[in-house]
């Protein structure tokens, strides 16, 4: 069995001392150009992996970040995860990505996990409270794709309510005068920010409307559109997902889109501009809101802060061919 390579092995290799070792491994101090050099040469030379949990029982760091999400074949949180991991990479980070099925249960399974791992901090993504349980851990938490209250916690969030409405006032100007409105579940904030802005429309216009509550998934916006037994003028989905799951139902049974009515998503996930039609959406800076949320929790850690405040991003509106300017 091949001997494993010590810090002293190195400091003999280079001709220093293991302090100097230690210093040029973990950072913690400025070394000479040219010490520097040497250790990292003697490293490459003999192979040397240093020990990552006896570094940051030493340090106070493990260099790792955990990620939790409701779910990675979400096409919206596999680009927060690639936005933040890229970022993270670029610092010498690694992640732990969590799926939690949108389950708060199965949430709080992941946050004791990645407690007992010691990572540095948490990317969160969930559907629930958990801000009294991480303060009382100390966890440095950036809250991705929903809004924290309390001024000890940052988050990195679109503007949901500002997209629908965009959307909606779109609709209204196209003629669309009967809505059909399929919201996500009431415990993500993503969906109750959209569900509010459609209330607020059609308050505001006094329209014909109906209401339905889907998962954010394919599935289940083919699940129902089953139970709409009257065609409004537009169906809106509160995620592309779900859009996809209602267009496939209605061409299933033979009602064209645009035609014969519209529908629309948001998040404008890659596969929407693919899709047949072509999905009327709402854009998110997907990528960039995980690579925000990433820069965050490194930024807090590094300058040992609470918090860093952040404003909300901005949507576009995306019109493609799955709406129609209908008559009046």
């Amino acid at each position: 069995m091949q001997k494993k390579v010590t810090i002293k092995d190195i400091a003999k290799e280079a001709g220093v001392s293991i302090s100097t070792v230690s210093r040029v491994v973990n950072g913690s101090l400025p070394v000479k150009k040219e010490t520097k050099e040497k250790v990292l040469k003697a490293i490459q030379k003999l192979n040397y992996s240093p020990d990552s949990l006896a570094r940051s029982l030493r340090v106070g760091y493990t260099k790792t970040i955990g990620i939790i999400i409701p779910n990675i074949a979400n096409p919206f949180f596999a680009t927060i995860v690639r936005g933040a991991e890229d970022y993270l990479r670029s610092k010498g980070f690694s992640i732990i990505i969590c799926n939690s099925d949108n389950d708060v249960k199965e949430e709080e399974k992941l946050f004791k996990t990645l407690t007992e791992k010691k990572v540095d901090g948490v990317l969160y993504s969930g559907i629930g409270d958990h801000v009294e349980n991480l303060a009382t851990k100390n966890i440095k938490t950036v809250f991705i794709d929903r809004v924290i209250k309390e001024n000890n916690f940052s988050y990195v969030c679109s503007n949901n309510y500002q997209g629908m409405q965009n959307l909606l006032e779109y609709l209204y100007k196209t003629n669309h005068r009967k809505y059909v409105f399929i919201s996500g579940k009431k415990e993500v904030f993503s969906a109750t920010e959209r569900l509010r802005a459609f209330l607020d429309f059609v308050e505001k216009y006094k329209l014909n409307y109906k209401i339905y509550e889907a998962e954010y998934t394919y599935e289940s916006g083919l699940s129902v559109a089953k139970k709409i037994k009257t065609l409004p003028d537009v169906i809106v989905c509160s995620n592309d997902l779900i859009a996809y799951g209602v267009i496939e139902y209605l061409k299933s049974k033979n009602i064209n889109v645009p035609k014969d009515v519209s529908v629309t998503g948001y998040d404008d996930i890659t596969f929407s501009k693919m899709f047949s039609p072509a999905l009327t959406t709402v854009s998110q800076p997907i990528c960039e809101m995980g690579k925000t949320a990433a820069k965050l929790i490194f930024e807090i850690l590094i300058n040992k802060d609470d918090y860093i405040p952040v404003k909300l991003f901005e949507n576009q509106l995306i019109v493609r061919q799955s709406t129609r300017r209908r008559k009046l």
